[in-house]
């Protein structure tokens, strides 16, 4: 990353701005400090708008304002492309947002009263099968009138029937709905002579009427289904003719509103980085970063537009300008999709070492020891290359993907030294014996085998914590992590004697190395430097778990294939194995990733990552990548 600082003249500005938001390689800094030498801060002010820019802001921004409204109202539709300059239509685009807007609103309000009348008539929806049975029993019965009832508890029907059959001489029929609120709907028919006196005696019994619409109070029984079934049918198409005319603003208009909307938000963003630029009574500053391929590039884009006007300084980075430089994760395309395990995290801080490149080697690699099935690894192989092409254009999961690929392939490498394929399957049928060793059984050789992995890749966070170290100037931490390093191998020595891989004879002065380098060890890291050194060693011991979580893999798949052939039927014993192994892999996918990550994490980071890095955040063009 460089430190970047562009001086020009003042009536170019914002034509500058204009460019380097189009190259999307420049961030803007809007401190002076580290910038501008002691002395020259005075002379520099920040860069105030005019009263016509500060109008154009103001006015752009309410356009944009009733833009977003409009597009509230408007349904989500696909639209096609607008290829019209948005400056030449900015006062159309002005002029009819307002109206678009009115005639929305209109729109709006109308379907919210229809909606209301058709909820209001679909509370009587469970009432017209019955309805229309009783208009044909009340073909003979042309005086019946409707009351319609809430019934908060069911067991209340049996007395309004009591109640009824007294007042009525029986001559009364009743009928009953669950409503959605957990109570019930009733639909009382009576002559109409009686219907005055039944309300009085609901009223009086606390049984609250369900009213009906006032236009069913002058209609027949038959005129109450028929009103009800039109009226439904004419809010329906009248919504429908709103969704239309809604889409119909949508299709002709929502390209170019998009486009002005994409304009307005380019040129707010370039006024918003104005209150970012300094100036003099000619000139204007404006200081940033950006990465050190990239200046050169600006350099020449910026000569070719204002000639010898507008000079670029690459300007030189001090001590403290480290905990403002942005961060920026570049990586080769293999590792590319790795970024997304380290995004999980804080950025990485301007002086620590991008973790990309070190997880992209090592967790398909711990991901393979641990399934370690060439079977399982072919599985998760054909699914990875189906979510690449089903997902292609979704970034996260196309990365989920390439990592799925990746690491299927180390699965099917491990599982092959292993001889194993949907567990022992290659011993089972064929006799096959595994190339490197056979997990179920070599447990120690296993152990001794992940705990050499974890010791060199601990001791590589050590070799990468000194590089860091040193690119911060910090010697004593440098020093630590060596004497660190040192300490270890001393231990594995003096272990490894033990064993007989080293004459016992060595022993001894290994450990009067270790306890000349204690005192010097306590100096450079100080009194915690014999837990941290202790914390180390539990780091190393903690990839047990790639032997542990691989053995309880390859049981369950010898478990797998062992009750399949107690099944005694070869299409039972199929399927129960399949579900196993599914149920396994389904396992082997998590744990790995889980477990990998952890000593990724945990103990490999801990040993040269620092976080607290600021992400690069460059003015860009339409939200859109810039190119170097």
């Amino acid at each position: 990353m460089s430190k970047v600082e562009i001086v020009g003249p003042k009536e170019h500005l914002q034509n500058v701005l204009g460019l380097i938001s189009s190259l999307g390689i420049f961030q803007i800094e809007p401190s002076k400090i580290g910038f501008v030498e002691k002395g020259l801060e005075e002379e520099l002010s920040s860069f105030s708008l005019d009263d016509k820019t500060l109008f154009e802001r103001l006015f752009l921004e309410d356009l944009r304002e009733k833009i977003g409204k409009l597009f509230a109202f408007l349904p989500k539709m696909p639209v096609r492309k607008s290829y019209l300059t948005p400056q030449s239509i900015l006062a159309t685009i002005s002029y009819m947002v307002e109206k678009h807007l009115a005639a929305c609103r209109d729109l709006e309000e109308k379907r919210g009263n229809l909606h209301r009348e058709l909820a209001e008539l679909r509370r009587y929806s469970g009432f017209l099968d019955t309805l229309e049975s009783l208009f044909r029993d009340a073909k003979n019965v042309p005086e019946v009138d409707v009351i319609g009832l809430t019934i908060k508890d069911a067991n209340a029907v049996e007395q309004i029937q009591s109640l009824l059959s007294r007042i009525t001489g029986g001559k009364f029929k009743l009928f009953t709905v669950p409503s959605g609120d957990g109570t019930l709907g009733g639909l009382i028919t009576v002559e109409k002579t009686l219907s005055e006196k039944v309300s009085m005696a609901l009223s009086s019994e606390h049984i609250p009427e369900k009213p009906f619409p006032e236009a069913f109070d002058l209609l027949s029984l038959s005129g109450k289904i028929d009103y009800l079934q039109k009226r439904t049918t004419e809010i329906v198409s009248d919504l429908e003719g709103i969704d239309r005319d809604l889409g119909k603003i949508c299709q002709r208009w929502s390209p170019m509103y998009s486009s002005v909307r994409d304009w307005i938000d380019e040129r707010l963003a370039l006024l918003s980085a104005t209150a970012s630029v300094f100036q003099t009574r000619m000139c204007f500053f404006v200081n940033g970063w950006m990465a050190t391929a990239g200046v050169e590039n600006l350099r020449k884009r910026l000569i070719s537009a204002f000639g010898n006007e507008v000079v670029v300084e690459e300007k030189r980075m001090l001590q403290e300008d480290l905990d403002r430089v942005p961060v920026m994760l570049e990586n080769a395309p293999y590792f590319k999709p790795f970024e997304i395990f380290i995004r999980f995290l804080p950025l990485p801080s301007y002086t620590s070492l991008d973790p990309t490149p070190f997880i992209g080697i090592f967790f398909p690699v711990f991901f393979g020891m641990i399934l370690g099935d060439a079977g399982y690894g072919l599985f998760l192989l054909i699914c990875s290359l189906i979510a690449k092409k089903r997902f292609a254009g979704r970034k996260a999961f196309r990365d989920g993907a390439q990592i799925l690929f990746i690491s299927s392939l180390y699965t099917i490498f491990f599982g092959v030294l292993y001889g194993e394929f949907f567990g022992d399957l290659p011993h089972r049928f064929f006799g096959l014996e595994p190339i490197c060793i056979e997990r179920r059984t070599a447990v120690i050789p296993m152990l001794y085998f992940t705990l050499s992995v974890g010791v060199l890749h601990i001791l590589l966070g050590l070799v990468l914590g000194i590089i860091t170290a040193f690119k911060k100037h910090t010697k004593k931490e440098a020093l630590f992590k060596i004497l660190s390093m040192v300490i270890i191998a001393c231990l594995i020595v003096i272990l490894a004697s033990f064993f007989d891989v080293f004459p016992a004879i060595i022993a001894q002065p290994v450990i009067i190395t270790i306890l000349v380098l204690t005192p010097l060890l306590l100096f450079a890291g100080g009194l915690l430097a014999p837990l941290e050194l202790l914390k180390s060693i539990g780091n190393m011991i903690s990839y047990v778990r790639i032997m542990a979580i691989g053995l309880t893999s390859v049981l369950l798949a010898f478990m797998a294939n062992h009750i399949a052939g107690l099944t005694g039927n070869i299409v039972l014993g199929i399927v129960v194995a399949g579900l196993l192994h599914l149920l396994n892999i389904i396992l082997g996918v998590f744990s790995p990733t889980i477990h990998s990550l952890r000593l990724h994490y945990v103990e490999f980071f801990s040993k040269f990552l620092e976080h607290g890095g600021k992400e690069f955040e460059p003015l860009k063009k339409g939200g859109g990548r810039g190119e170097v």
